[in-house]
């Protein structure tokens, strides 16, 4: 049974997320990295690699309240919301990050979030060990996702690097979490399909 309160949270976290800047609990990771000048080429691709991370956080946001909307046990529903808080920093600082580098984020965000929080809300109906499977191989293939960002980060991109450092241990500690709190192994079509929805959203946001 869905609980209004909680739905009208979600509701309000929603609105936050995609029409209020985000603020981080935590210090910028590249606050005491010092800002090298990059090439054009260099600044592009920094910026759109920094938009797809972005979108990746405003899909985690909604993917997270969607899970801890319909999470049966109160401890899987904490893990979920202090996954989501955690992510909501990334949010903050990829967007100052974007910024700095004088980009935008990506236009599509409110389709990114919409369908997200429609499958978290889905898996957590499924129970809590698929809910926490599902953040628990979300989390891992966000972690692949960052490492293949900063290899393909511009050298001299020490900031972005400081940032995409910082959430890709965040994400290794949720993803354990999750296994502690139950996580089952989701099938090897779910995470083929994840996978396939998390290349379509990447590649869109690369460019939108």
């Amino acid at each position: 049974m869905l609980n209004l309160d909680r739905f009208i949270v979600a509701f309000d976290n929603g609105l936050r997320t995609l029409l209020a800047p985000a603020h981080s609990a935590r210090p910028y990771p590249a606050r005491n990295v010092p800002d090298a000048a990059l090439a054009p080429e260099e600044a592009e691709l920094a910026t759109a690699l920094m938009r797809v991370d972005h979108s990746g956080e405003i899909c985690a946001q909604a993917l997270y309240q969607g899970q801890a909307l319909t999470a049966r046990n109160e401890d899987a529903r904490a893990a979920l919301e202090q996954a989501a808080a955690e992510e909501n920093d990334h949010l903050a600082w990829t967007a100052q990050r974007i910024a700095e580098l004088g980009g935008r984020t990506s236009v599509l965000n409110p389709l990114w979030y919409a369908s997200s929080f429609a499958l978290g809300t889905a898996f957590g109906l499924l129970g809590d060990k698929w809910n926490l499977g599902f953040l628990a191989e979300t989390e891992r293939q966000v972690e692949g996702h960052l490492a293949s960002h900063l290899e393909r980060l511009p050298r001299a991109d020490a900031q972005s690097r400081a940032i995409l450092q910082q959430m890709q241990r965040d994400e290794m500690r949720h993803a354990r979490v999750a296994i502690e709190h139950g996580a089952a192994e989701l099938p090897a079509p779910v995470k083929v399909a994840m996978k396939l929805g998390s290349k379509i959203m990447t590649t869109a946001a690369h460019r939108i």
